[in-house]
């Protein structure tokens, strides 16, 4: 059996829950262009590289209170975002060709 090695998500020294835990880069190639809302109401960014990601703000696991305010939203748009699935290793299982 391999042993599960658990991390934590939440930073209480930040404002947001998780600050690069995998070690991802702020890519300029990455940007915010808008958000809009899943079929459960959750908030999803829309990203310049064509990706999107859920940004659900549920505490205490998740804090993005930013998530839940129209005027913050707009504020993140054209701003960096490391993508999870731009940081993928082409040999990834999880990515088809």
């Amino acid at each position: 059996m391999q042993k599960n090695e658990e991390r934590t998500s939440l930073n209480k020294d930040l404002p947001e829950s998780e600050h690069n835990p995998d070690r991802r880069s702020l890519s300029s190639d990455s940007t915010v262009v808008g958000f809009h809302q899943d079929e459960e109401q959750h908030w999803v960014v829309e990203l310049s590289c064509g990706h999107t990601q859920h940004l659900r703000h549920q505490p205490p696991w998740q804090s993005r209170a930013w998530v839940i305010d129209p005027a913050q939203r707009l504020e993140k748009i054209g701003q960096p975002f490391a993508c999870g699935w731009c940081a993928q290793s082409p040999d990834n299982d999880n990515l088809g060709t």
